[in-house]
């Protein structure tokens, strides 16, 4: 069973050909990912109309280098016929997309491919609708079936992937109830499973996702997009230098009694903050201030997850999205978790597997493909939505 898998749902461009080699594992055949970092930079956060032309100009070139990655990429003269007047319905909104499409699909015969998997939603909804029309249209050539994906489930599902080698990965057995803390630029919330494919959110960011307020902290601090990482970067200089605490700022909805969030509220305060300084932050003081706003955020997470495994007598933390890349949240979470709890278990994705990428599309539909309970869609009915949830 093979799938290529689509991601435009922000500011990454991916493609993958993943295969189900044996029981519950997947073999990765093929990944070509394009950053658009450098281009929404300028901006300090990501440029819907710069983002949808981005990923049309790209997806071509990326489903070529996956396929060819895959040894599924072969070249015969007028390999498909009609493929213009196939295309046609990308021809008032999408004219970019066929441009570049239409001689790859004239030129490339069918790959040996068992269905299309893409992300649907949430996200940029100019940017999703680049990779669902892609989708279609390689649906539409191909006579392949296309499986929509929610991006959110790509990143709970990637984290019960364990590694097997640097290609394989083997979907572990978890025991339930699943609990998943799902934090990215876009999100911020926690869902309660009793299997991976059946999710009950329990809390949400009432506000600014963590990500978001990572980002516009970085700002505030002069620092660089994507801000997290370069917050996180001061933060951990800060800690190791074992300087001593300049500021103290609030940890929003820590006793709030649910399992909502608050995020707005902090960056408002490095905002008065910054201001009450009455001076240009020393890089001492920068360090301090980006340690302070880490050490809430993560506090303020690591806290909530654990009060739900309390209630909800989890037996397995997930956690996913761009955020579960942070070091410090991964070493916070697992020391508190597995000192209170010892008998659960703590799953975080592969470091280069936690920010937006295909792989962990083609994960989420082969979780389907595992359960036999494949859920194709009828490609008029396949639709982007930006509000998706799970």
């Amino acid at each position: 069973m093979r799938i290529l898998a689509i991601e435009t749902s922000c500011d990454e461009t991916g493609i993958a050909v993943l295969e189900n080699s044996s029981e519950h594992t997947v073999t990765i055949l093929g990944n070509a990912l394009a950053s658009q970092v450098e281009l929404h930079a300028k901006y300090g956060g990501v440029f819907p109309a710069l983002a949808k032309r981005a990923h049309a100009e790209k997806i071509t070139l990326l489903i070529q280098e996956a396929l060819d990655q895959a040894e599924l990429l072969e070249a015969g003269e007028k390999a498909e016929e009609g493929v213009e007047n196939t295309l046609s319905f990308l021809n008032e909104k999408e004219s970019m997309l066929k441009e570049h499409i239409s001689p790859f699909l004239t030129y490339y015969k069918k790959p040996a491919l068992d269905y299309i998997a893409v992300t649907v939603g949430p996200g940029l909804e100019p940017a999703l609708w680049v990779g669902v029309n892609t989708a279609k249209a390689l649906s539409k050539i191909w006579n392949i079936p296309v499986i929509p994906i929610n991006h959110m489930e790509g990143h709970v599902v990637t984290a019960a992937f364990q590694k097997i080698n640097e290609s394989s990965f083997v979907l572990s057995p978890l025991d339930a109830p699943l609990l998943s803390l799902l934090v990215s630029g876009g999100h911020t919330e926690l869902v309660l499973s009793e299997k991976l494919g059946s999710y009950k959110k329990i809390g949400q960011t009432r506000d600014d996702a963590v990500g978001e307020a990572f980002d516009k902290v970085a700002r505030l601090l002069g620092l660089p997009y994507p801000g997290g990482p370069a917050v996180s970067k001061l933060a951990k200089e800060w800690r190791e230098g074992e300087e001593s605490r300049l500021f103290e700022l609030p940890r929003p909805m820590l006793h709030s009694g649910n399992y909502d969030f608050s995020f707005s509220g902090i960056k408002t305060a490095v905002l008065y903050t910054t201001r009450d300084l009455g001076h240009e932050m020393t890089d001492r003081e920068k360090r301090a201030l980006a340690g302070e706003f880490e050490n809430a955020a993560i506090e303020v997470l690591v806290k909530k997850t654990l009060d739900a495994v309390d209630e909800y007598a989890v037996q397995t933390i997930i956690v996913g999205g761009g955020v579960a890349g942070n070091t410090y949240l991964r070493a916070e979470l697992n020391e508190k978790a597995t000192k209170k709890y010892p008998e659960i278990r703590v799953l975080f994705p592969e470091q280069w597997l936690a920010t937006d990428n295909a792989v962990m599309i083609g994960m989420a539909a082969m979780l389907q493909v595992f359960s036999g309970e494949i859920k194709t869609s009828a490609l008029q009915d396949l639709k982007a939505d930006g509000n998706l949830s799970l």
